[in-house]
């Protein structure tokens, strides 16, 4: 955790200057302005990364994905591990540990966006592109 939040702040510093030393080609918008001016955005995924303190104050937008319960045990029972769940793992520490995490994020201060699971992935990426365009012509 260390790690990636020393990355995050790397990026942040200098977005194009992190791109570039991570082999990364920045190119200028169509209209030929410059990479440092533009506006640069990082997205930082992980289910538990609302509880991690160091990173709280980089956020500027938060979306969390929520699911029901017997939606995330179906969809989890779909999964192929090589090692597979032992019975009751589910009920006995994944869901527990899920709500344990989530009432900590709801706790933790940020203004979080919930985003309904059971919509379509491409209805979920409208709505935060929707929503982070918004952000950005407020801004701007």
């Amino acid at each position: 955790m260390d790690a990636m939040v020393n990355t995050v702040k790397g990026w942040m510093e200098n977005p194009v200057k992190f791109a570039r030393s991570h082999g990364v080609t920045v190119s200028p918008v169509s209209d030929g302005s410059d990479p440092e001016r533009e506006i640069h955005i990082l997205i930082i995924e992980g289910f538990l990364l609302y509880n991690y303190k160091p990173l709280l104050d980089v956020y500027s937008k938060c979306y969390y994905v929520t699911i029901p319960y017997e939606e995330c045990k179906r969809r989890r029972s779909m999964r192929t591990y090589t090692v597979p769940d032992p019975p009751g793992l589910f009920d006995g520490h994944v869901w527990p540990m899920y709500l344990k995490h989530r009432l900590e994020m709801e706790n933790c201060g940020l203004d979080i966006q919930y985003l309904d699971g059971m919509r379509t992935k491409d209805e979920l990426y409208n709505q935060v592109y929707e929503d982070i365009q918004n952000s950005l012509l407020n801004v701007l």
